[in-house]
């Protein structure tokens, strides 16, 4: 560690992390007129958030956070289903899937599965927000126990989780 001297007499720390800024072109730069009506999925900005509601007549139209990560195929979180359970249980693991995302989906509007594909890796789950692949790897955990892994990328603002069963 290196220390320069101060006027006060203590060395002036070189050692401080320093945090630099994330530009996410997810989140919104400035406030939003409201109401404002998401374009792509009709979702309804209002008080300050996301919500399911009834777009308002004249309301203001944009492209929500999540319908844009859509668009772009640059998912947020990612959810890798490892082992041979999956294949012999598809159909109860795609329910724990399908379900986790509808529960967190009617409270925020901005948690949805982007897409479900078959990979050498595993069943891989992309979704448009970090919560979502966690809860689901968490149902899957609690219902059929197996292993969870949660990794948070520590340059990218991505959550990595892995729900493995033999």
């Amino acid at each position: 560690m290196t220390t320069t001297s101060t006027a006060g007499g203590h060395g002036a720390r070189h050692d401080r992390f320093v945090q630099e800024n994330r530009n996410d072109s997810y989140k919104q730069t400035g406030k939003l007129i409201e109401p404002t009506v998401c374009s792509g999925c009709n979702a309804v900005f209002h008080k300050g958030r996301w919500s399911w509601a009834t777009p308002p007549v004249g309301a203001h139209e944009t492209l929500c956070p999540a319908c844009h990560r859509v668009k772009d195929k640059y998912p947020k979180g990612i959810l890798t289903i490892k082992g041979t359970f999956a294949d012999q249980q598809s159909e109860q693991v795609m329910g724990v899937i399908k379900n986790a995302e509808t529960k967190e989906n009617k409270e925020h509007p901005l948690a949805r599965i982007m897409s479900i594909d078959r990979k050498p890796e595993g069943l891989v789950v992309s979704t448009t927000d970090s919560h979502l692949p966690r809860q689901i790897g968490e149902a899957l955990k609690h219902a059929y126990h197996g292993e969870l892994d949660l990794h948070y990328g520590k340059d990218e603002d991505l959550l990595r989780v892995t729900w493995t069963k033999s």
